[in-house]
């Protein structure tokens, strides 16, 4: 497309709706046609010069502003309904809420019929280095033991994180020895064949850390990655807004955008 792609963002006073807010601010590429929030408390605020207003005012907003592309860092319930919603209108998603079941990712999947959507559990660059990289240590050292360790805010709902999860389906993509996840461990627990150790921790203010551990006799070998700050994942949510802007209905990936 030509000129800035215009976004929907909802959830926009929360931690994850100011950062793509703020960040579409500082670009040319994209622009703020709409904002919304489930918090009544926030309804007559604004972020970052941008007017919020109710989310039970959504289908009707997207009719007025016509977005190119609907934005959501939400909650699994209220994201199926935002991007039904952006279906209807025949607006593009990209979605970074993660914990969905699997009926709600069922639903996700009916609107991608309809419409371009892009669902990812992490929008770092770094983050996607990251999983190249683990893929190619498990496959490089078979038989090595697995770890994976995430922290977060301690607001985070869902544990382990998406990208956590998505990590591991990457390890097990390449060991199909390594099928049982055990989260965390507690008593008399030694470790047994094939075992993949999950942990998730809860604390402060952290944007987001993921640890790949792989060890084997006097090896070790960890592959971590640390988010500085939430910015990098509404960056590349918005990167991900204006390349899928235009694009034919169907379910995309942000690994497309990065290639």
């Amino acid at each position: 497309m030509t000129g800035a792609v215009s976004v929907a963002v909802t959830g926009a006073t929360g931690r994850m709706g100011r950062e793509v807010i703020e960040a579409a601010a500082d670009r040319d590429d994209v622009d703020v046609a709409a904002a919304v929030t489930r918090t009544p408390s926030a309804v007559d605020g604004a972020v970052a010069g941008v007017d919020v207003a109710d989310a039970a005012d959504l289908p009707s907003m997207l009719a007025a502003s016509d977005p190119d592309v609907l934005v959501d860092f939400t909650v699994p319930a209220s994201s199926v309904e935002y991007v039904a919603a952006a279906a209807d209108a025949g607006v593009a998603a990209v979605v970074g809420t993660t914990g969905f079941d699997d009926d709600q990712l069922d639903r996700l999947a009916d609107a991608a019929d309809e419409t371009p959507v892009l669902r990812a559990s992490n929008f770092s660059r770094g983050v996607a280095a990251l999983r190249r990289a683990v893929r190619a240590a498990v496959g490089a050292l078979p038989g090595y033991d697995v770890e994976v360790t995430e922290t977060h805010h301690n607001g985070k709902r869902d544990a382990p994180s998406g990208t956590a999860l998505t990590l591991l389906d990457d390890v097990e993509a390449e060991r199909d020895d390594l099928t049982d996840r055990v989260h965390g461990r507690e008593g008399d627990a030694p470790r047994t064949d094939g075992e993949i150790g999950v942990h998730a921790r809860r604390a402060g203010d952290v944007a987001g850390e993921h640890e790949v551990l792989l060890a084997g006799d006097e090896n070790v070998l960890e592959l971590t990655h640390r988010a500085g700050s939430r910015r990098v994942f509404a960056a590349g949510a918005l990167d991900a807004a204006a390349w899928l802007a235009g694009r034919d209905a169907g379910a995309y990936d942000f690994s497309e955008v990065l290639e």
